[in-house]
């Protein structure tokens, strides 16, 4: 994948009754292979998810310090023109696990995602460990795109007392699917007796409904649209 930034890695996973195609941006400390995206990647499969992952150019470059944001937005929205070339039949979300997925909400901050139908988040950052703050999510108010939030309930990136009047703020646009006992990663504690496994098919389930209400959402305001103008004076 190149288009005007540093050329870096990109894995496509269509399964052959696709739906959706998902721009999977990686977090800070962990590429495009990290076993979460690709178990994710395979669960949303089964889902009629795919998945379009790419490096950011430090992790392409094995660096551990990722570059400053406009090189990151930059890799982000080549992505997903990139997402749109190779499947241009499928509807597009955009997201990544942590730092991925708040790249993502920045980038629709600031300009219109061609062809991006729809937000995810795998974990959204919303402040540093230990430091709670609702700074990180001012920019989500300029979002328009619908946003759903897949957060674990012991998240220290995201204390929900926090997180939970952002997304109530956001009105309908957002919506917040919390897994219990999950921390960021995703991982919960060995007394709540379900496995990781249990948990990404979980998170690959809720983004695959959510994108079908998404879809059908987007059809029925199409609908009210053409009934509209149906009923206005002709010119």
């Amino acid at each position: 994948m190149a288009g005007g930034i540093d050329p870096v890695s990109a894995l496509l996973r269509r399964p052959r009754d696709a739906r959706w195609l998902l721009v999977f941006a990686h977090g800070a400390g962990a590429g495009m292979r990290h076993a979460f995206m690709e178990d994710l990647s395979e669960r949303l499969a089964a889902q009629r998810v795919a998945s379009f992952r790419f490096q950011f150019p430090y992790m392409e470059r094995g660096q551990r310090r990722p570059d400053r944001r406009p090189a990151l937005l930059a890799s982000l929205r080549a992505a997903i023109a990139a997402a749109g070339e190779e499947a241009g039949d499928l509807p597009l979300l955009a997201g990544g696990k942590s730092m991925g997925g708040r790249m993502a909400s920045l980038a629709a901050a600031e300009a219109e995602l061609p062809g991006v139908r729809g937000l995810v988040f795998f974990g959204f950052p919303l402040h540093a460990a230990g430091r709670p703050s609702s700074d990180r999510g001012e920019h989500l108010a300029r979002v328009k795109l619908p946003m759903l939030f897949l957060q674990g309930t012991r998240d220290r990136l995201a204390d929900l007392s926090l997180l939970g009047p952002v997304c109530q703020g956001l009105g309908h646009r957002a919506t917040l699917h919390l897994v219990e006992g999950g921390d960021h990663s995703f991982q919960v504690l060995k007394r709540s007796e379900r496995s990781d496994a249990e948990v990404r098919a979980e998170l690959a389930v809720t983004v695959a409904r959510w994108a079908d209400d998404v879809a059908a959402a987007r059809s029925a305001e199409q609908a009210r649209e053409v009934a509209v103008s149906e009923l206005l004076p002709s010119q």
